[in-house]
């Protein structure tokens, strides 16, 4: 059997990621919070919002690539969700762009480069 693509971003393919963590969360109105009554009350605008921590081990080729993405306002993402197990698509971008020397080759080296994928 075949593997999955995880990630497809802006139309490319990521390689398989080392670690993929999906997160769903809710945004809540400025009205939401505790009551007088000292009881919580949450008024949801918003549900699902999808945060995707990755990280990857590339070769310089792919590290270039990805550095590259990094640099763009918005992202199209293809994603697995995990929660409906399905590929969807949503509108995201890149924060925390981290990389690291994972070895040392004849090749410029194995890298190592973790971000997270945030939907607008």
């Amino acid at each position: 059997m075949a593997f999955s693509h995880y990630l497809n971003i802006d139309g490319m393919e990521m390689p398989l990621p080392a670690s993929y963590d999906l997160s769903l969360s809710d945004v809540e109105a400025d009205s939401s919070g505790e009551t007088e009554a000292g009881t919580t009350q949450r008024d949801i605008v918003r549900s699902g919002v999808v945060k995707i921590s990755v990280s990857f081990q590339v070769s310089p080729a792919w590290l270039n690539k990805l550095s590259l993405l990094r640099a763009k306002p918005k992202l199209t993402v293809a994603f697995f969700n995990t929660d409906t197990m399905i590929r969807e698509t949503r509108e995201m971008y890149i924060d925390g762009f981290k990389t690291s020397l994972a070895h040392d080759t004849s090749k410029k080296g194995l890298w190592k480069v973790s971000f997270d994928l945030n939907e607008y």
